[in-house]
Parts: structure tokens; sequence; C-alpha cells
């Protein structure tokens, strides 16, 4: 018996034997079912090899396998001409998106295979017609050849897009095929054999796909040095693949030795431990920062390493080489990431008993104090003081010792000698011995020797000046270490006011009065740089510091001030909420219970003469209001709380509505309240003023001072909600108010809009401008609470079709279609999708020109809009896909008129595309009610999901 591969050869030149006519004309092979047998056959012993590219291509000429690959992709349903570049492979059944990579991989390996030198065989004796047939063969496979370099661009454009699908596919077996054949007509993914067939997991894919783009960016990389760096990723890739899941699988081999000698060539490192699955990590992550440019891993990677020292001396320079490289390119940026890998590299190099390397010295030439600082983070982090050797530290701290001998600024000098880490490593003594050499240097420095353990008892020592300990001051964040700088800076002169060092340091003028008017220079310095300093932390979001700058600032006032004690503990609130709110409130975790009581008492608080901030009074009411206290504020609050501050009268009134609204209307007195309280927030001042014409005029102030607040303190106290119930309440309150208005052309529809009242008494008093604005930016900040809010979406959708965005209008009533059905996976519920929200859409299509779509839409309507859908359709100017769209009409008469209309125009293509589409038996008048149901609402989906893939 022949050989499998043989056989494929037989079948496929029995297929392709031309054939001859009665006028002795050569015709191509006839489509008839005897060669459509042969062909199956031949896909079928091709199945039984599992379409293992080396086995094939080994026993295959380029043509034969080009035809064979041409025929699995006819089979898998791939349309004849279609540009594979062009398909989106995610989108496609497995099989056929398999079908194409296998062809587009073949490909690739034919033009790298056509490069490498090819041995001739030895002659024989010479036969006419074998040579004519080679020589027939050899110009066949040149012309397969030419138009496969012509198409490797686009080729590799498919391979790159198939890395990125990161999913199983599937290829043919004989019982796929079989399957292909009994049912010939039916569109590919909606037979079995799309979804079944022998499965290749998604690594594999990724493995095989890696290597063949490896070896043509080889191929081609010779002169390029970008392409190169492609084709060292992609073997790099394959190497990791192959070292976590085997060079072996199902359906293909990778040569090792191949890849070995391609790995070489690039530059791609080799571990020497035989686990290559856990030498291959250190080496992948490097190489993964140094293509992506994330260089704070990358230093991160070192750092850790230089307690496993894992990664070789020679590696670790070579890295560094290739950074300086880059840097002399004019990658300015680089310039710090050389330095920290640099400072990594020498560290590691002192631990191991090295020499320092000179790149370290040149770098040091200008030291600062982040370099300092980085340098004691790579000390401290790169040795292990409990397990440590004896010699491991004496290397490290004579290499600190050195290094503040080195230095000529004193300050850098003081950042050493006082870092935890040296204090440890040298003796005292040794740290003595150290002072007097730098004495000797300069003697106005006095190094502190003892390390500061007592807030209350620190040493007021001198320091080096009074410019550097301001510097210092600045840019600390550790309360004791504050308090010790101003001692020594209050000890070197008394006629300062340090607190004002920096314009950075800002107070609340409430605050500042009571601070300024310690008469204790130190304290009044003390007291304010801590406050300032903790409220810049809290500014910008760092808790932690903020929590220890107000705790010693609390423990400081408490002796001598309980206005300020008062104050500290307000603002030791207000943190503690921030920090709920960032941290565990964000995943929905209630805040304690002692923290609610800590609100309500801040409320209730009735102590006399402390100065108080409007924004602790906001953030305690936004914070009962989200965590739902709607009866403490509703019921429990104090009155007179309620008359003097005008965020707890706005959160009781939000409160007291959000409570009723599923009651009924008559119960429903608060929502009046709250409405008249924000009518009269959005109201203007207006007054008469006589121009020097003699005539009068109307001048309107925007921030009226009619309500209980500003328009602007309401919308800052609004945009610290997050309580959804409250948010819709608040936005539904302001869509109303904008409705109000009389020349409103398109209301903008809201949930429980009902609730409020439908008419203002003097509506010239309202600024329906500023209600305009506040609607957006209210409806714009609730998306970034919750994105998937459909009723939110339909506000936005209804925003921007009241200002004519039709484009953006149809996005977002997709998008809230989309959210509540599972991206059309379901259908949208009709208290979404209403008969407005539809008219509304077919509105937006018709105006942007898509006539299709707006007759696929008047289907969608309780009541089918046939004379909106037939005009729709008479117009030819459309911009949509039209006729590809038929599919989705269920409507059979709006499909007879397409039919006519057709007709009518002699557009006979067009008319066959209609005609296809009322001939399904599912849209026969005379189905149950259910199956016709069930039409539409396939093609209901199907037609949503296409407009989102435009829309989106």
């Amino acid at each position: 018996d022949p050989p499998p591969v043989q056989l494929i050869v037989q079948f496929l030149e029995q297929a392709s034997k031309p054939s001859v006519n009665e006028q002795n004309q050569v015709q191509p092979p006839p489509d008839n079912k005897r060669n459509r047998i042969l062909k199956l056959l031949a896909l079928k012993v091709a199945a039984h090899l599992k379409w293992d590219l080396d086995v094939l291509e080994k026993s295959l000429s380029v043509p034969v396998l080009n035809m064979l690959l041409n025929e699995l992709l006819c089979i898998s349903k791939v349309p004849p001409g279609t540009k594979h570049v062009d398909v989106d492979l995610s989108s496609l059944p497995p099989t056929t998106a398999m079908a194409i990579l296998l062809y587009n991989r073949w490909a690739i390996r034919t033009i790298v295979q056509s490069s490498f030198p090819v041995k001739q065989p030895k002659p024989g004796p010479p036969q006419l017609n074998v040579m004519n047939q080679m020589q027939q063969e050899k110009e066949l496979t040149e012309n397969i050849l030419k138009v496969l370099k012509e198409q490797a661009a686009d080729s590799i454009l498919v391979l790159e897009g198939a890395l990125k699908m990161n999913k199983d596919l599937y290829v043919h077996t004989i019982r796929t095929l079989d399957l292909l054949a009994m049912e010939p007509g039916m569109v590919n993914g909606e037979t079995e054999s799309s979804t079944a067939g022998l499965k290749i997991s998604a690594e594999e894919i990724q493995c095989q796909v890696c290597y063949d783009l490896g070896a043509i960016y080889f191929q081609q990389g010779a002169t390029n040095a970008a392409v190169q760096e492609n084709a060292k990723e992609k073997f790099f890739k394959t190497k990791e693949l192959i070292a976590k899941n085997g060079s072996s699988s199902l359906h293909f081999t990778i040569d090792e030795e191949r890849l070995a000698g391609y790995c070489q060539a690039c530059g791609i490192p080799t571990s020497s431990s035989g686990d290559a699955s856990q030498q291959a990590t250190p080496y992948s992550q490097i190489h993964s920062c140094m293509k992506s440019g994330n260089y704070q891993d990358l230093v991160k990677i070192f750092l850790e390493d230089n307690l496993t020292l894992s990664l070789p001396f020679e590696f670790r320079q070579s890295v560094l080489r290739e950074l300086f490289q880059k840097a002399q390119l004019g990658n300015d940026a680089l310039d710090e990431v050389c330095f920290k890998v640099c400072v990594c590299n020498t560290v590691c190099d002192v631990l191991q008993g090295r020499t320092v390397d000179v790149q370290f010295c040149q770098l040091f030439l200008k030291p600062s104090k982040e370099k300092i600082d980085f340098l004691l983070e790579v000390c401290s982090k790169s040795i292990n003081l409990e397990n440590a050797s004896e010699a491991l530290k004496r290397k490290l701290a004579a290499f600190l010792k050195n290094l503040c001998l080195g230095l000529e600024d004193l300050q850098l000098v003081f950042m050493i000698s006082s870092h935890e880490l040296f204090i440890k490593l040298l003796k005292d003594d040794e740290r003595k011995l150290l002072v007097d050499q730098m004495r000797k240097r300069s003697p106005r420095i006095n190094l502190s020797t003892k390390p500061v353990t007592s807030f209350y008892d620190i040493p007021a020592s001198a320091s080096v000046n009074i410019g550097q300990l301001e510097h210092q001051l600045i840019l600390s964040v550790d309360p004791w270490r504050i308090r010790q700088i101003l001692i020594e800076l209050h000890g070197m002169t008394s006629e300062r006011q340090f607190w004002t060092v920096s314009n950075k340091w800002e107070v609340p003028n409430v605050y500042g009065n009571v601070i300024l008017g310690i008469k204790d220079n130190l304290t009044r310095d003390l007291v304010y740089i801590l406050m300032a300093k903790g409220l810049h932390c809290c500014a910008i979001k760092d808790f932690v510091h903020a929590k220890q700058l107000f705790a010693a600032c609390l423990e400081l006032v408490t002796e001598f001030s309980p206005k300020l004690r008062q104050v500290m503990l307000n603002e030791m609130l207000l943190l503690d909420i921030y920090t709920h709110e960032a941290g565990a409130g964000v995943s929905g975790e209630r805040p304690p219970s002692d923290l609610i009581s800590r609100v309500r008492g801040y409320l209730e608080m009735r102590v006399p003469d402390i100065p108080l901030r409007q924004v602790i009074a906001e953030e305690c009411v936004a914070f009962l209001l989200n965590w739902r206290e709607n009866e403490y504020l509703t019921m429990q609050v104090p009155l007179p709380l309620v008359q003097t501050n005008p965020y707890v009268k706005l959160g009781q009134l939000l409160a007291a509505t959000c409570k009723e609204l599923p009651g009924p209307k008559e119960s429903r007195r608060t929502a009046k309240d709250l409405w008249e309280v924000v009518v009269q927030i959005c109201s203007v001042s207006s007054q008469h003023k006589r121009g020097n014409d003699g005539r009068v005029s109307l001048i309107k102030h925007r921030e009226s001072t009619l309500g209980i607040m500003y328009r602007s303190e309401l919308l800052s106290f609004i945009k610290k909600l997050r309580e959804p119930l409250v948010l819709t309440t608040i936005l539904s309150l302001f869509v109303k108010l904008h409705n109000v208005r009389e020349d409103i052309v398109n209301d903008i529809t809201a949930e429980h809009i009902s609730i409020w009242p439908s008419s203002i008494p003097n509506l010239q008093s309202v600024d329906f401008e500023a209600v305009a604005v506040t609607v957006k930016e209210l409806v714009s900040y609730a998306l970034t609470i919750n994105s998937n809010n459909h009723f939110w979406l339909i506000i936005q959708a209804d925003i921007y079709f009241a200002t004519n965005q039709y484009s953006a209008a149809l996005h977002y009533y997709l998008q809230a279609g989309a959210v509540c059905s599972d991206f059309f996976t379901k259908m949208v519920p009709p208290d979404v999708y209403t008969d407005q929200v539809i008219k509304r859409m077919i509105k937006c299509c018709s105006l942007l020109n898509c006539h299709t779509q707006v007759a696929i839409l008047c289907q969608f309507l309780r009541e089918v809009d046939y004379k909106t859908a037939f005009k729709a359709l008479q117009e030819q100017n459309s911009h949509d896909a039209m006729d590809s769209y038929y599919e989705y009409i269920w409507d059979v008469t709006i499909l007879e008129y397409l039919t006519y209309l057709h007709h009518k125009r002699g557009e006979t293509d067009k008319r066959q595309i209609a005609i296809k589409a009322i001939g399904q038996t599912e849209l026969n008048a005379s189905n149950p009610e259910e199956v016709l149901q069930l039409a539409a609402q396939r093609r209901k989906k199907k037609f949503l999901q296409a407009m989102a893939k435009l829309y989106f």
C-alpha cells in the first residue's frame, strides 16, 4: 500500500486532470461528484496526519500542498478572493480560523524554506517526459512562490493577529469533513463541523505561530535592526512556551536544534540550569521590560535579585551596556534608569567581594539627595541583617564609610551617617572615628551618632546650616524629624518665622488665626507646619502620613489649647472618612459603627467658638447619604442644625425623598420641598440699571444668593455622592427642571421624573442655561460611578439628541440596551427601549442618512411605522450597508415593498436578496405566533449587535 502522503498526491492529481471537449479543446477539471470526492479523500488523508506541516512539507511539493490547503480553505467556507488580512479571525468559526492560520503559516514557512540552499539531485539518464514534468513543476513552484512573497506582509499581519486571539481553535478531522460533505448547504457556524474537530490549545497555536514568525523576521532582519528585534522576541516567546508545555504535542513539533541556533544567532541568553522553566522567569521579565520600556519594573527585578543573586554578573553588565547605548542615542529619560541599574549592580558587586565599577564612580561625580536616598534603599534591601554573615556586613559597612569620606556635601554625609542601616553596620567607635575624620575636614559639622527615640526627648543639636535644614524641613513628613529640625533652627536664630519657609504650606483662614495666635514661636511653627503637611497629605491621598502628622499635632495641642484639640479631632474625623471611602468603602464594606457615631456627633456638636470648616459638614452629610443613614437624617437630626447648616437641610430633604420614593404621590411632600430648594438655588437675582442712553436694562447675576447655597456649591456636594438612588433622585430633579422650560423642543427622560412638580410660578427667574450645564455635568459624573446604569445612559443619549449630536446619541442608546441585555444576547427590556427611545434612534439614523437602519428600527415600534419605513427605503443615497441589512428584516410587508421597489428600479441582484429573505420558512405567515416572535427576536438581537459594532 502507498504511504498516506502519496495518496494525497494521487487523489489531487486525479481531481485536477483537465478534460477535453468535443472540439478537442482542453478544459479545466470539471466540478463533478467524482472530483469532489477525490478532493475530499485528499483532505481526509491530511486530517489523518493531523495537518502536521512538517510531515506534509517533507513529502509534498509546493504546488500539491498549495492545492491541498486551498481546498481546505474552500471547504472551510472561506470565500475565494477574500484577503485574509481583512478578516477578523476571532469572529470566525474555529475551523475556518484554523484553516486560514494553516495556510498563512505554510506560506511563511515556504518563503523561509525557499531562501535556504538546496542540494541538487544527481542527474540520471535523460528522459524527455520526466524533464518536461520537472520543468513544469519548477515553473509552477516559482509562480506560487512569487505570489506568496507578494502576500508575505499580509500573511505576517494575519499571524500577528492570531497571537492576540488567545483562544483554542479546532482543525478538521475525518468526522468533521464527512459532516461537511453531508451538509453542503449549511452556513459555516451553524453546523456541528464548525465547533467539532481536533482541539488545538491557544498555547500550542501561539508556540507554532511565534516560531514561524521568528523565522520570517530573522530572514528579513539581516539589514533591519527593528525586524531582527522582532525575531528575537518571537524566538524568546517560543522558548518560554516550550519550557512550559514541552516541545511536542498532538499537532506540532518544533525543531529544537534549529530553534537553539536561531536563539544563539539572536543573542538570546540561555540558562545553565536544567530546570528551564524556573530559570526563564527573570530573563523573560527583563526582556519584556526592555522591550516595552517598563524600566520601573526592570529596576525592581535587579533590586530583588540582589538578595537571590540568580542573574550572572555578565548578564547584568550586558543589560546596563544596552541601557547606556539607548541613553546615548538621545533618550535623556534613561539617564536615571542607568544610574539605578548601576547602583543595583554596584551593591551586588560589593556584597560578592568585587571592586566598585568605574561607571558607578562616574555617575556619582555629581551626587544628590535623590541619588543618596536610592543608594541607601538598595543597600537596605540587598542584605538581611538578621541572617547575614559578619563578612557580608563588613563589606557593606566599608563601602558606605568610604562613600561618606568621598563626599564633599556635608548634608549628604549626614543623610548616610544618620541612616538606620549605617548605625547598625558600624560599631560605636567606628562611627566616632568617622565623625572625627569629618570634623577635621569641616569644624562646623557635628554628626549625631544616636538614633532619636522619643518625640519629647530630642537633642537640639547644631546642624550644617539654616538653608540645608529648611530644605529638609520642606521635604520631611516625619513629625519627629520635623520637630528636631525646628528645635535646631530655633537654636540657631530666634528672628525667623519658619512656618513661612514654603508658600505651599496652606492652612485654612479659620484655623490660621488661632494657630498664629500661639505665643511660643517654636510651638506655633510646629503646629502650623504639622497641620499644613497633614492637609497636603490628605489632598494627595497619602492617608498614612496624614494620620501620623495629625496624631502628633493632636498630642501637641492637647496640653495647652482645647479649641485646637477639637479642631484636630474634626480633621482626624474627616481623614477617617476619606480613608474608609478610598479603601474598604470602594468594595462596598460598611463603615464601622464608631465612625458613623463620630460623624453624627460632629453634626450635633455645640461647642462655642470652635473654628469649623464647611467641607467637613459637607463630607459628613455626603457620608451619611452614601451609607443610607436616611432614618437618622430624616427623623433624628436636631432641628436647629437643619435651620443653620444648608448641607444638613439638603441632606435631610434628599434622604426623605429617597425614603418615600416607593410610596404614593400624595406622600411626597418632601419631594416638593426639595424641588423648591433647588429651584431657588438655580434662580438668578435680577436688578434694573439705567444706562447712559437713559434706557433701563435687566442684569442677571448667575450665582444668586437667593438659595441656601450657590449652584457651584450644590454641584460640588452632589459630586461627593455615589449612592445610586440618591444620584438618580437629584438627577431626575434637574432633568425635570430642564424640561419645564417653555422653549424646550426635545424632552429628556429620567427615572422617577413624575414625582416633581410640572410647573414653576416664575419661569424667568430660573437660569436654564446653568440648569442645562448642570444636567450634563451630573450625568457625566453619575456615569463615572456606574457606567452600566441604563437609565443614566438614556439621559446622556437624550442630551446628545437634544443638542443634535446624533452619532453620539446612538452610541449611548445602544450602550443602554447592551448593558441590560448582555450585549443583546437577551431581549432589551421594554422600559428601556420605549417607543420614544426607538423613535429618537430612528430620527438619528435618518439624519445620518442610514435609511435601511431606519426601516429596520420601524419594526421595533409597538405598531410598525410603515409610512416612515417605506419613505426611508425610497432614498437611494444611503450611507449604511443597505441590502446586507435585509437579513434583519422580519416584517413581510416591508420585504414585499423592497421586492417591488428593486423590481421597479431594475435592481435584479438586490431584488433576489429581498426575495431570499422573504423565502425563509420561519417568516411564513402560517407559522404559530411563537415561531414568528422568535424569528423577530433573533433578528432584533443580531441587528442591534451589528449596530453596536458600528457605533462603539
